[in-house]
């Protein structure tokens, strides 16, 4: 599965990496569980749905 981020201030979205996309649920959420938050947006998305983390959203590369 592809996961393509967006910053709330960004009009484009772009496809990331794994280890990218940790790292920015990281720089959102601080010390919780950057692992676990993947996780649940991963299975959120298959969905169709974007699922917004702080500043960044998140959704299946269409």
């Amino acid at each position: 599965m592809q996961i393509q981020t967006q910053y709330t201030y960004e009009k484009t979205w772009t496809t990331t990496n794994e280890t990218d996309l940790l790292r920015m649920i990281e720089e959102e959420i601080g010390d919780a569980d950057p692992k676990g938050t993947l996780n649940y947006i991963k299975e959120a998305i298959k969905t169709g749905k974007v699922i917004t983390v702080g500043g960044c959203r998140f959704r299946v590369e269409k």
